[in-house]
């Protein structure tokens, strides 16, 4: 034996947005659909779909005593287990993610991992050591959210926190504005292309991981 991983990459994509027909579905279905050809694994999470409850529960506060994580928190735990990459999905609303978004990462990304295990770069979850991307869209186009700071707020806020607090290989960042009603299909296939460009290079990451030399950890400018 050559001691090499011989199990297949196994990417699993979050996506957060009400409507199984949006922009944002439809991304969700290019990246996997990229990681397939590859000849990875993907699946996807739609927490619309799924009626995810974002409201973490007193009992599941990792500062209390006897802390029990809920059933649907357990069978998220387990869809994430042993997958080498997550990818993030969701639209901007308000300046932020939608809160079943944050909902997932209070209850599931963030399971039983308590504030001082943050802090000291101790924190344990289903993303530790694993790799990061988040794929957001917005209705402004991406040059009027720069001016706001929006862009480099998400950055910090969605991507980077959790590259850090869960020592993580890699984090990435890709954002789509621009997105409204009755886009050109040449402007569709675009982004969509950009999308399956992204899903690619980090498939090619996973692989020289697997097979060569390991990368430092590395966080992208989203380019």
């Amino acid at each position: 034996m050559d001691g090499t991983d011989k199990r297949r990459a196994r990417h699993v994509v979050v996506l957060a947005h009400p409507d199984p027909d949006s922009f944002n579905a439809t991304i969700a279905r290019a990246y996997c659909d990229a990681v397939i050809a590859f000849g990875q694994e993907a699946s996807v999470r739609d927490l619309y779909a799924m009626g995810f409850d974002p409201r973490l529960k007193n009992s599941e506060r990792p500062d209390k005593r006897g802390t029990k994580l809920a059933t649907d928190v357990r069978a998220e735990l387990d869809a994430l287990s042993g997958s080498d990459v997550i990818a993030l999905v969701y639209p901007i609303w308000f300046g932020m993610p939608p809160a079943i978004l944050k909902g997932y990462i209070d209850r599931v990304v963030g399971a039983g991992v308590t504030p001082q295990q943050v802090q000291h770069r101790a924190a344990e979850g289903p993303l530790t050591a694993g790799h990061m991307v988040s794929i957001t869209t917005s209705g402004a186009p991406e040059e009027w959210l720069h001016e706001q700071g929006q862009i480099q707020s998400l950055r910090e806020l969605a991507t980077l926190y959790l590259f850090r607090a869960f020592s993580m290989h890699s984090a990435d960042y890709l954002h789509i504005g621009g997105i409204v009603e009755d886009l050109p299909k040449d402007i569709i296939e675009g982004h969509l292309s950009d999308v399956r460009a992204k899903a690619g290079a980090i498939c090619e990451r996973i692989a020289v991981e697997r097979y060569g030399a390991l990368p430092k950890p590395t966080i992208y400018d989203g380019s």
